[in-house]
């Protein structure tokens, strides 16, 4: 189970969001559980909930939330038996004000998250007031999954387009590995001075870009948490 102190606003506002995000979930739904910090909290919320009895089925959009969803008993399955999920829940590092294009990937698991989000009737994203922005790429960069060989012509490449990538690292320096065995480039946006689309659109151009974390046009809600409740944003029409 997750800790949480009382005393932090953040904290407490990411239980808002998970609580309502969870509420969500119907019996006989098959969901996709995201990643990072707030999905974790979701995760546990849906947890409590099929031990009192919800019936679900759930793919888990990486290994750490699959281990969480396991150690609560939550049933889980793969894409062979759930091509399609009726709702996806997870959170984003910013959520851009009106236009709800999000940045995800910071968590590691950018290349996953998509996969399962574009498999969802519904993907609900659960965030805390901080990661709301009105220019996306204006705190976080993108995170941009790539190939390990060769990485380095990759990199050169995305520089060219005016990305300024930077590899991730492990606390030893050795490149971080997602769950794909891939390595990720942190790729500034504004500087670019491209469209959040048609930045999306050259990094998908790259040759060794597997996947970027512009989530774009994807997001069918906001919950945003907040100590004494929440505020829901709906996708543009």
């Amino acid at each position: 189970m997750t800790n949480i102190s009382a005393q932090d606003p953040a904290e407490a506002a990411k239980r808002k969001a998970a609580e309502w995000a969870a509420s969500q979930v119907e019996d006989g739904m098959a969901i996709g559980l995201g990643s990072g910090t707030t999905s974790a909290l979701v995760i546990e919320e849906i947890g409590r909930r099929v031990a009192a009895g919800l019936k679900i089925t759930a793919i888990a959009t990486s290994e750490a939330s699959h281990r969480q969803a396991l150690s609560l008993g939550i049933p889980l399955s793969d894409f062979a038996h759930l091509p399609q999920l009726d709702l996806t829940i997870d959170g984003a590092d910013e959520v851009q004000q009106g236009s709800l294009s999000l940045i995800k990937g910071h968590g590691g698991a950018l290349l996953r998250e998509k996969i399962v989000a574009m498999a969802s009737k519904r993907l609900l994203i659960a965030v805390d007031p901080r990661k709301l922005v009105t220019v996306l790429g204006s705190v976080f960069a993108v995170p941009v999954e790539i190939v390990p060989f060769g990485w380095e012509t990759t990199a050169i490449r995305l520089e060219e387009k005016g990305f300024s990538p930077v590899l991730r690292v492990n606390d030893d320096g050795s490149p971080y590995l997602t769950d794909g065995h891939h390595y990720i480039a942190h790729c500034n946006l504004p500087e670019t001075g491209l469209t959040p689309e048609q930045a999306a659109e050259t990094l998908k151009g790259v040759v060794g870009v597997v996947e970027h974390g512009l989530f774009l046009g994807m997001a069918s809600e906001v919950v945003i948490g907040d100590p004494a409740g929440t505020k829901i944003l709906k996708a543009p029409r």
